[in-house]
């Protein structure tokens, strides 16, 4: 469905990503694991079109050449990113933001299809739709942007270190949410993450990233678990 081919991005003078390749398959989940900095909001914003690569690497969604392209078009085309730190509209109510999410052109006729679907997914979004978004407990607002996203009704769910700034017990509820929506409604999801034991929870197959570089492609887990760059960086051996 996604694939990456030699993707290089710079930041003025600094390389964020080298020569970045990797896929993902339909209806599966792939992990991106790194540590702070070591490029994976980048990689994402990338792939959404937030950020523009340098010329010579390739972006292919569906088969069709899109690292050119502009962000609302990568969302018609149904690219979804769920951004670190939530980016919720804080004074709007729940259902509000939801509502906002389903700006793409091919989701405004099944919005209350969606709407069903996200409430659906999420029943603690539905009991509280009236309710400010600012006032929600973290875990509660990283679902209202995972559904937020799904309002779009995206062909890929990029999602951005759901893990930042939750509790322990939060971020385990969180990923095996995501685990439910990829099961249940067959979802394709890219997620970067640097909580290694929950990410490989949920992952299909997985890429560590260090220095902007892809430096391993596990294609299970036990291949991530066995890698000797996970043994030293995730499990201290």
């Amino acid at each position: 469905m996604l694939r990456l081919e030699n993707v290089t991005v710079a930041y003025g003078k600094h390389q964020a990503l080298h020569r970045v390749s990797l896929e993902v398959a339909p209806g599966r989940t792939t992990v991106i694991l790194g540590a702070n900095g070591a490029g994976k909001t980048t990689l994402l914003n990338t792939i959404a079109g937030l950020v523009r690569p340098q010329p010579g690497g390739h972006i292919l969604f569906e088969g069709r050449s899109i690292e050119a392209e502009p962000t609302h078009r990568m969302v018609a085309a149904g690219i979804a990113l769920v951004p670190e730190g939530r980016r919720l509209f804080p004074k709007l109510t729940v259902e509000e933001n939801l509502l906002l999410g389903a700006y793409r052109r091919e989701a405004r006729t099944g919005i209350a299809r969606n709407l069903a679907f996200c409430f659906e997914a999420f029943p603690v979004l539905h009991g509280r739709r009236r309710q400010l978004a600012g006032s929600m407990s973290g875990g509660e607002q990283q679902m209202l942007a995972i559904g937020r996203a799904l309002m779009s009704a995206p062909r890929i769910l990029l999602v951005d270190e759901p893990s930042v700034g939750l509790a322990p017990i939060l971020v385990s509820r969180v990923i095996s949410k995501i685990k439910e929506l990829k099961e249940r409604y067959q979802l394709t999801v890219l997620m970067a993450e640097q909580n290694f034991n929950q990410a490989t929870k949920i992952a299909d197959r997985g890429y560590i990233i260090v220095h902007g570089k892809i430096e391993f492609e596990g294609r299970n887990t036990r291949e991530l678990r066995e890698n000797e760059l996970v043994k030293k960086y995730y499990l201290g051996v």
